[in-house]
C-alpha cells in the first residue's frame, strides 16, 4: 500500500546518497539537522505541572532548508520588516534569466552572491537617472523553481516613493517599465558574466570563446521580467509572503509512493497556466535537487539596498520617514517559542491536561534516546 512520504524519511532511507564525501559539508550538516529536528538528538526543554504531568519539547534545527523551521522563520521575519517599512506604495519586480544560464550559476555558486547587488543596482540606477531619487530596495534571491530544479532568479521589492538625491523632498509616482528595466538587467548581467570569464572566475563545460559567443547572442533577446504595483504595505506583504525565506519544498506537496526509490510531489506548472501536476523523480535525483537548494554558510537569503542599505538606515532613511510624516515604530519583541506556536497554530503547548499553565523545570542534554517520561515533583515555589 502506498505510504505518505516525508523529507525526513526520504533522507533516512537514502542516507548513502548524501552522507558521503561527494556532498559538501554544508549539505551533509543541514540534512542531518533536518533529521535531528524536534528529536532528543538536539536536546529538549522540560516543563511540569502541579498535577505531576511533565512534557518534553525537543529543540528545533533552525535550518533554512527545513520545511518547518523555514516557515516559522518566515513569519518572524515578516513581523519585523512590516514594522520597519513605512506605509507607502511598493512594486514587486521579478528578474529571471534563460535556462541556458542556470548551469553556469549552479557550477559557480560564488557568482550567486553578486546577483542581488546587480538586480538592486539596475533599479536604483533607473530611479536616479529618471527621477533623481533613492528608493527602498529589498532583494530575495531564489535558486529553485516549482519542480525543485535549479533556477536562479530574483524577487525584488522596491518603493515607488523615494527621497530626492538632494535629501530635502520626496519623489512620488516612480514607475519601472517592464521592458526597459528588463533590458538593463539583461545587459548588466551579461556584462558581469563576460567580465567573470575574462578574469578567470567562471568555470563551465563550454570553452571561453563559446561562452563569450553565448553571452553576445543573448544581448538582444527577450528575457522574462515581471513588475506588479501595490497601493499599500499590506498588499505588498501578501505578495511577498509567497516568496520570502520559504523552504524549497513544502511538506504537504509530497505524495504517497509505492517504494522509497521514487519521489512524487505536486507542482504548479506555469507552462500550463498554473495547473497543478505531479512531478516524479528518483530518490537520487530528488536529493540532488534538494542539495542544490541548501544555502552556503554565512550567505544571506535577503539583502537590503538603497535607503535600507546599512550605511543609509541611520541617516537618509530617517530623513525619508520624517518627510513622510511617519516614525519608525519600535522593533517588535521577540516572541517566545510557546507564544509563537500559539500565534501560528492557535494552540498553547504549555497547557496541561487540566488546562493549567505548565512551568519550566529543566533542560535535557542532546541524546539519542528519549528520557524517562515519568511524573516529576515540582520544586517549591515562593
Amino acid at each position: 500500500m502506498p505510504t505518505r512520504q516525508t523529507i525526513k524519511q526520504i533522507l533516512v532511507d537514502n542516507r548513502n546518497l548524501w552522507d558521503n564525501a561527494q556532498k559538501s559539508h554544508v549539505v551533509r550538516e543541514n540534512f542531518q539537522k533536518m533529521l535531528d529536528c524536534r528529536t532528543f538528538a538536539l536536546g529538549a526543554e522540560v516543563y511540569a505541572s502541579n498535577n505531576g504531568e511533565r512534557k518534553y519539547f525537543p529543540h528545533t534545527c533552525k535550518s533554512r532548508t527545513c520545511s518547518s523551521c523555514g516557515q516559522r522563520s518566515t513569519l518572524a521575519w515578516q513581523r519585523e520588516v512590516a514594522a520597519m517599512l513605512p506605509n507607502i506604495p511598493f512594486a514587486g519586480v521579478g528578474f529571471t534569466m534563460p535556462n541556458v544560464f542556470w548551469p553556469i550559476f549552479q557550477q559557480n555558486r560564488h557568482l550567486l552572491d553578486d546577483l542581488p547587488a546587480i538586480g538592486a543596482g539596475v533599479l536604483q540606477d533607473w530611479a536616479e537617472k529618471k527621477y533623481g531619487a533613492r528608493i527602498i530596495i529589498l532583494v530575495v534571491r531564489h535558486t529553485f523553481g516549482s519542480h525543485l530544479n535549479f533556477n536562479a532568479h530574483l524577487h525584488i521589492l522596491v518603493s515607488t516613493v523615494g527621497l530626492h538625491k538632494a535629501g530635502r523632498r520626496l519623489v512620488e509616482g516612480i514607475r519601472f517599465p517592464r521592458d526597459a528595466v528588463m533590458r538593463k538587467w539583461r545587459h548588466t548581467l551579461l556584462d558581469y558574466l563576460t567580465m567573470a570569464v575574462n578574469v578567470g572566475q567562471l568555470a563551465a563545460h563550454l570553452p571561453q570563446p563559446e561562452l563569450t559567443k553565448l553571452f553576445e547572442e543573448h544581448r538582444d533577446r527577450w528575457w522574462s521580467a515581471k513588475v506588479d504595483y501595490f497601493k499599500s504595505k499590506d498588499a505588498f506583504f501578501r505578495y511577498i509572503s509567497r516568496y520570502l525565506r520559504r523552504p524549497p519544498l513544502a511538506e504537504y506537496r509530497l505524495l504517497s509512493s509505492d517504494n522509497n526509490q521514487e519521489v512524487r510531489f505536486l507542482t504548479k506548472d506555469k507552462k500550463l497556466g498554473g495547473k497543478v501536476t505531479t512531478t516524479t523523480c528518483t530518490a537520487h535525483e530528488f536529493i540532488a535537487r534538494l542539495a542544490d537548494q541548501v544555502p552556503d554558510r554565512y550567505r544571506h537569503g535577503i539583502r537590503y539596498f538603497g535607503l535600507l542599505a546599512p550605511q543609509s538606515i541611520g541617516k537618509s532613511y530617517e530623513v525619508f520617514l520624517a518627510l513622510l510624516g511617519q516614525r519608525r515604530p519600535p522593533r517588535p519583541k521577540h516572541l517566545r517559542w510557546a507564544a509563537s506556536i500559539q500565534k501560528t497554530f492557535g494552540q498553547d503547548p504549555l497547557l496541561d491536561r487540566d488546562g493549567q499553565r505548565m512551568y519550566w523545570v529543566g533542560r535535557v542534554s542532546p541524546t539519542t534516546a528519549a528520557p524517562n517520561s515519568g511524573p516529576i515533583h515540582p520544586p517549591a515555589r515562593t
